[in-house]
């Protein structure tokens, strides 16, 4: 589920460590949860030298049910894009899951100004994250369903490498490892069926080498 290689690792134990951590992440969620993390990711990709290059790629959001994830490889990170029915959005709001938050305002620079707001995106509907957890850049698992993760679980994301956890936001919890919120990379909605990854919307400016943590 990630280009990263195994070969080895000149920035030494720790750098090799993540990148480990961030491929076996990869396979377990595989196991699983292929099916919903991964669909039309062949149609949707583009070549390995444009991803390498970390070139802006067109994604058909046509297909996406409410309620789904698809992902995209940009920059050799998956990229998660879901279509957030109301219903999952209305849980952004409310207070007890906001009080369980790290950084429910998104304070931390970890998203461009135009996706600094409670849904953290452009439209609400659809919701664009970088899938790398900020603890050690494992690749959380996409549980969007009510009590998934036990009794009050809202939906939203958990990495099984050290337990952390992300609502449908990709805000971080309180007390768990990961200490940012989910990246959100450059990107717009360029009409009702296409998504460009790796493009801000016209006058904007904003690199993923910006954020805090990716």
């Amino acid at each position: 589920m990630t280009d990263a290689s195994l070969h080895a690792n000149p920035q030494g134990p720790a750098s090799t460590r993540r990148d480990f951590l961030f491929v076996a992440t990869g396979a377990f969620a595989a196991v699983g949860t292929a099916a919903a993390i991964w669909p039309l990711i062949s149609q949707m990709s583009p070549d390995a030298q444009t991803i390498a290059a970390g070139a802006a790629f067109d994604v058909d959001i046509s297909a996406v049910a409410p309620g789904q994830q698809i992902s995209v490889l940009w920059r050799g990170h998956p990229v998660f894009i879901v279509n957030r029915p109301a219903a999952a959005l209305a849980t952004l709001k409310e207070a007890a899951l906001i009080a369980n938050l790290r950084d429910p305002d998104s304070s931390v620079l970890q998203q461009p100004p135009y996706a600094r707001n409670w849904h953290r995106s452009i439209d609400p509907q659809w919701l664009v994250l970088v899938g790398v957890c900020t603890h050690l850049g494992c690749i959380p698992i996409f549980e969007p369903n009510k009590d998934q993760q036990g009794p009050g679980w809202p939906g939203g994301y958990f990495c099984p490498c050290h337990g952390s956890k992300y609502d449908l936001a990709g805000r971080v919890y309180q007390n768990v490892p990961a200490p940012y919120n989910l990246p959100v990379p450059p990107y717009r909605i360029v009409n009702a069926k296409t998504l460009r990854v790796g493009e801000n919307p016209p006058g904007e400016t904003f690199s993923i080498d910006e954020v805090t943590q990716l």
